[in-house]
């Protein structure tokens, strides 16, 4: 069956839908639609059996509804109406929430049922929800809806004979108005809530030291006091901010610019701040960290949470000064990961582009990845497992495959390539790959430049495990994997291999060498200013609508789409 995937972005969800059906025989086309135009032409060019929208802002025009079935995604249960559906169910602290497979029809999210699935909604931020539990729900139903609709036999069923979710009904779209945080009110549950029902996208709009700013992302502090709205620590970048009952550390900071300036990045908040920032003391023993280490046993677990995956020069020398730490333990085994959402998605291209020199810090933070990712490599004296627990990209999916093991969640996504980024790449991936793979293979993951879901990565031998549980479940269920591996008989015997192989590498192929060649082609992009990197760069940082490249495969018409958010919701500067 010829199923055709729309979509306001070539998303988390889409990519993982994109994956699901390629992998299950169906012929996929993926387009990027961003009006209702954009849809008929899709149409037209394509005539697919099916239209699959997992995440699509446009309306699908009448004349495409009505003559082709068209399955909307709506990441909320049945009853369930309206654009910012996760923003309120976090908003409202419900604990579950679900994800509908509806009929394109004349009315938004009010058209036939397909397929359902209930998920639960824990406390961590809407993207982390999005990319996890209801990803999760929206796969089982998508695919349960393509069944249903491939048998010809199945009746979708009117949402009036259906029973209606707790909470579900009809709801606007949340502007800032609803997302104001009263500082001087407003405790640290309601503080959070309205954090993380914005963290990504579009953020919470605040005045602080004499600017105006969107906060991302927030975690609670327990430690800390001060007086309502005063800030009081910095931690990893980060600010804690008190609240009328404790505090909350807010990650990330985004200026609020003029209409018609370009938009302001994304940055760590102390970085956003610079000179604004009082001298504030850095807190040592708080709640919250971005890395932790841990041991349960002879497992060492070094989890480690940056946003939205990106790892900036600091953040790379951070985590590998913990990473040499933890090698320095009575460990045998050291689990590099275990958290719930992204594992990396590699350099952070915010924190470029906001640089007085791109290129500079382009290439600090590139050779920054690379010595995390060889301090991995030329481990000998212990297993390394990296716990893929979220979606990992480009060079985070090569600092996973420098561990001796790879462990993936079922609903993790891999994008093992640079492609889309107009980069060669490095993190040493011409040795990691083709180890790996294969040199074929390689060659064609990295210029076909599709995610590939976590059981066709272990197909194909990227990794070495799926484990099939849920995102709460990850880190515990790594972490007594990891107990039972360090108790086998077979490590000593491992390690003795290990670290004779490196010194077979050594001596053919050194790894000075494989990093030398790849980091002559990435200095060469960095410095051409007319490279496509910098434009995609800033198009994808800036959410800029980015500029024509080649389609990833012949079958697929997908590009890259930075100007839409990852989650449903709309943009919000106001």
């Amino acid at each position: 069956m010829l199923i055709l995937l729309i979509g306001s972005a070539y998303n988390s969800l889409t990519q993982r839908v994109h994956a699901e059906l390629r992998e299950r025989g169906h012929g996929v086309a993926v387009e990027v639609t961003p009006c209702g135009d954009d849809v008929r032409a899709a149409v037209r060019r394509h005539a697919p059996d099916l239209v699959v929208a997992p995440m699509l802002k446009a309306v699908v025009p009448r004349d495409v509804w009505s003559s082709h079935t068209c399955l909307i995604v709506h990441p909320g249960p049945v009853g369930d109406r309206g654009p910012s559906s996760l923003d309120w169910a976090i908003h409202d602290g419900v604990e579950e929430w679900g994800v509908t497979v509806l009929q394109a029809d004349e009315e938004m999210d009010a058209g036939p049922v397909w397929a359902t699935a209930v998920c639960p909604v824990p406390c961590v931020g809407k993207s982390d929800l999005y990319r996890n539990e209801v990803s999760d729900a929206a796969v089982e139903a998508v695919l349960l809806a393509v069944q249903r609709f491939a048998s010809g036999r199945y009746v979708p069923l009117e949402q009036g004979t259906l029973p209606r979710a707790p909470g579900a009904r009809t709801r606007p779209v949340m502007r800032q108005q609803n997302r104001r945080i009263s500082w001087a009110d407003d405790s640290t549950d309601t503080v959070l809530r309205t954090l993380r029902a914005a963290d990504s996208q579009p953020g919470v709009f605040d005045e602080l030291l004499g600017g105006e700013w969107y906060l991302h992302g927030g975690h609670p502090e327990f430690r800390l006091r001060g007086r309502p709205g005063e800030l009081l620590a910095t931690r990893a970048g980060a600010i804690c901010r008190a609240t009328t009952d404790g505090a909350v550390w807010i990650p990330e900071l985004r200026e609020r610019t003029a209409a018609g300036a370009p938009r302001a990045c994304k940055l760590p908040a102390v970085t956003a701040l610079g000179e604004r920032l009082p001298a504030l003391p850095t807190a040592q023993d708080a709640t919250w960290s971005d890395i932790r280490y841990r041991e349960d046993g002879p497992v060492g677990v070094l989890s480690f949470s940056f946003p939205g995956g990106a790892m900036s020069t600091d953040q790379c020398r951070r985590l590998l000064a913990a990473y040499r730490a933890a090698c320095e333990r009575p460990t045998s085994v050291v689990v590099l990961g275990a958290g719930r959402d992204f594992f990396s998605n590699g350099i952070h291209l915010g924190v470029i582009e906001a640089a007085a020199d791109p290129a500079a810090e382009s290439w600090a933070n590139i050779n920054a990845m690379n010595d995390l990712v060889e301090a991995v490599l030329t481990t000998t004296d212990r297993v390394v497992v990296s716990a893929v627990g979220g979606n990992a990209a480009a060079g985070g999916v090569m600092l996973a495959l420098a561990a001796d093991e790879v462990w993936c969640r079922s609903g993790s996504v891999l994008n093992p390539h640079y492609r889309r980024m107009g980069l060669y790449g490095s993190e040493y991936w011409t040795y990691s790959l083709p180890r790996r793979v294969g040199t074929a293979m390689a060659e064609r993951l990295t210029q076909e430049a599709l995610p590939v879901t976590a059981a066709r990565a272990r197909d194909i031998g990227l990794i070495d495990r799926v484990i099939e549980c849920a995102p709460a479940r990850f880190t515990a269920e790594v972490t007594l994997l990891a107990r039972r591996l360090a108790a086998s008989p077979l490590v000593q015997s491992r390690l003795a291999a290990k670290k004779a192989e490196c010194e077979r590498r050594e001596a053919v192929t050194p790894l000075a060498a494989v990093r030398e060649r790849e980091l002559i082609r990435m200095r060469r992009i960095f410095s051409d200013p007319g490279a496509p990197y910098h434009a995609l760069r800033r198009a994808f940082v800036r959410k800029e609508r980015a500029p024509a490249g080649p389609d990833p495969t012949n079958e697929s018409r997908a590009v890259l789409d930075p100007a839409a958010t990852d989650i449903d919701g709309i943009r919000e500067d106001a």
